[in-house]
């Protein structure tokens, strides 16, 4: 039998943010598993190896939902980074979502998905209630025109939960200029496209932050920092990661 080769590179594209690349790999060290990669600069943005946190961001932040006495019978959720896809998958297992708009930076990360370049491509784009968005989540966020949305073909439209998973965490940004949107005024902005009594959750690398705790509560009603704890097979024992959750007042 052929060897499965260690390292294959299915797809390299130059960014505005750095080279960009999706790679298949096989762990040796676990029986041969195969892993997908994605890799911006010098930084891993997602390993199907690690995805966890990625599940428990729409677990959390829809639960959340799903137990509020404010809830629609029907949600329309935002999930901003599409990755590999597990944040979305995770959230569409919720039957409650009528709608889930993924907003992507990357066009490379799309074409992925809608080419099965990913493993969760097919399963993603053959689901009638989730799309890809082309853009900027960030700016998105800070638009406060009248206009304003993540989907471009539903002007105004606010949702019922945005589930972000970009950055590495509140501090440590994949471009400077992201700061503005973990502000208070940032926040707001985001608030003021989410229904009253919705839900904004946030992944983050890093062990909860008690300054970007105090600049939900400026913003929203209340807020809670879970942390995440999984396996960690490459480093052994346990890593951990934090699911910050938030709700807008339903006034």
């Amino acid at each position: 039998m052929t060897p499965k080769p260690q390292f294959q590179e299915l797809d390299y594209r130059e960014t505005p943010l750095g080279e960009l690349i999706l790679r298949r790999r096989t762990v040796l060290s676990l029986d041969n598993l195969e892993v997908h990669e994605i890799i911006l600069g010098d930084s891993f943005l997602m390993s199907s190896l690690f995805t966890a946190v990625e599940i428990a961001l729409s677990d959390l932040g829809l639960a959340a939902l799903e137990n509020s006495d404010y809830a629609d019978p029907e949600w329309d959720v935002v999930v901003g980074g599409l990755g590999l896809g597990y944040t979305a998958r995770a959230a569409l297992k919720f039957s409650k979502v009528r709608s889930l708009a993924v907003v992507e930076t990357l066009d490379a990360v799309i074409d992925w998905h809608q080419e099965g370049l990913v493993p969760l491509g097919p399963e993603l784009t053959n689901d009638s209630r989730c799309h890809f968005v082309h853009g900027d989540f960030f700016a998105l966020a800070l638009d406060t025109s009248e206009s304003a949305s993540f989907d471009p073909q539903k002007p105004g439209q606010k949702v019922h939960a945005v589930l972000l998973d970009i950055d590495h965490s509140p501090s440590k940004l994949l471009h400077e200029q992201n700061s503005k949107f973990y502000q208070p005024e940032g926040l707001r902005c985001l608030a003021e496209k989410i229904h009253p009594g919705g839900i904004f959750a946030l992944w983050s690398d890093d062990p909860p932050d008690d300054n970007f705790m105090h600049s939900l509560e400026e913003t929203f009603v209340s807020c809670e920092s879970h942390i995440v704890t999984f396996d960690n097979p490459i480093r052994g024992g346990e890593s951990a990661s934090t699911v910050y959750v938030a709700r807008r007042s339903p006034t």
